[in-house]
């Protein structure tokens, strides 16, 4: 009878730990149901993550190649989909490869910008006093600059290429985050079991990283969906303007330039698909980040 007892005891156990523990495809499916636009830029920015990744194998053409047809072709021909710019180039292997750049440039300079913002900010809450007062005059120094100028001096400064533009975006994106996430920690860091692991002896590294870092990981993931799209588009404005991604190299941003600034009067489609490119997927992940929030933020579960 004992050893049925226990058995029983433990068979619940399991059931209850399965429903308090969702499994992922669950989890997925109930986020799809309750949050449909945000399941809708998720099937884009993954889609867009896909063609990014096997642009190689997707792209019918090289996107440098000159001269693969008549230069100018109109789109939604037999051969060229999306046309031809005015090298002869393919409009549609050019915007595949656009995508890699992209995303690329916004999801690293998302990563390292917004990591390290985060980092900084636990730090500084943590800490307070002179500390924190010395971080947060630095930051609103950092923030007193427009984005975009600030972007344009330093690509003015570093020249132009994919790594400086991540630098780039990686110095506008931090101050934020820090702003954020520190206005959370001072609120964690009161907490009772905050308080109650310094009351036992634990070190400040193995408070933030143990116990408060935990904690901001949902506002963590918020921001940097939020982020990308930003991201995006600074990086696609800074190729616009000459400055962010080389002209040899295919970028959403330079396509835009050279359709919209030489050749909009008598090839339309050559400003037309890399502005609808930008757009969806930026809209996508606005989508998907406001959904983010809505699930991961306590204050508006629920909503």
């Amino acid at each position: 009878m004992l050893a049925d007892r226990t058995q029983d005891s433990a068979q619940a156990a399991v059931l209850v730990d399965r429903r308090r523990k969702p499994s992922i495809s669950s989890s997925l499916i109930g986020f799809a149901v309750h949050k449909p636009l945000g399941a809708a830029g998720g099937i884009v920015v993954a889609t867009a993550i896909v063609i990014a990744i096997f642009a190689p194998l997707l792209a019918p053409y090289d996107p440098q190649d000159i001269g693969v047809a008549v230069k100018f072709t109109a789109p939604f021909t037999a051969v060229q989909l999306l046309g031809t710019d005015e090298l002869g180039r393919d409009v549609l292997s050019r915007l595949i490869y656009g995508a890699r750049i992209s995303l690329t440039v916004g999801l690293v300079s998302v990563a390292i910008g917004i990591g390290l913002g985060t980092l900084i900010g636990i730090f500084s809450a943590y800490a307070g006093g002179k500390v924190d007062l010395v971080i947060q005059r630095i930051t609103d120094a950092l923030m007193a600059f427009p984005a975009i100028i600030m972007a344009l001096a330093l690509m003015a400064a570093l020249g132009a290429s994919q790594k400086n533009v991540i630098v780039a975006l990686v110095v506008i994106l931090m101050p934020g985050a820090i702003r954020v996430i520190r206005s959370q920690v001072l609120s964690i860091k009161e907490l009772d079991y905050t308080l109650a692991a310094r009351a036992i002896g634990a070190n400040s590294v193995r408070v933030m990283l143990r116990h408060i870092l935990p904690n901001v990981m949902a506002t963590f993931i918020v921001l940097s969906t939020i982020t990308l799209g930003y991201a995006i588009v600074v990086e696609a404005s800074l190729s616009f303007l000459g400055v962010g991604i080389p002209p040899d190299i295919p970028s959403w941003g330079g396509m835009l330039n050279l359709g919209a600034a030489t050749y909009i009067e008598i090839s339309p489609w050559l400003a037309i698909f890399p502005g609808v490119a930008i757009a969806v997927l930026v809209f996508a992940v606005n989508l998907l980040g406001d959904s983010l929030r809505d699930v991961l933020d306590p204050k508006l579960r629920g909503r």
